[in-house]
């Protein structure tokens, strides 16, 4: 009967060092989502500045261009005849 207690008290205490292991892989886990939120969301506010600073670029690239550089005349020239086909397309679907 004695060996029966040891194996039971030993089932216990194996039992409760689960018990205690699984409350500490649970908190572990609950840190974790709570870091993934906090990335997920540092993540997004970066894709948000870089979108803002992209179309700030572009914005300063096309005024450069309208100053007269030479660089992003190009650029200039096919952004206007762009907006110049798109009003005469506005133009004709008015008129008709």
């Amino acid at each position: 009967m004695s060996d029966l207690m040891q194996i039971v008290n030993s089932l216990e205490d194996k039992l409760d060092q689960l018990l205690k292991k699984q409350e500490r892989l649970e908190q572990k886990n609950n840190r974790l989502e709570e870091d993934l939120l906090q990335q997920q969301e540092y993540k997004k506010q970066l894709e948000e500045k870089i979108e803002s600073i992209t179309k700030e670029n572009q914005s300063l690239k096309t005024a450069n261009a309208m100053l007269g550089s030479k660089e992003f005349k190009r650029d200039t020239k096919l952004k206007i005849n762009s907006l110049i086909r798109e009003i005469d397309h506005c133009i004709v679907q008015l008129s008709e």
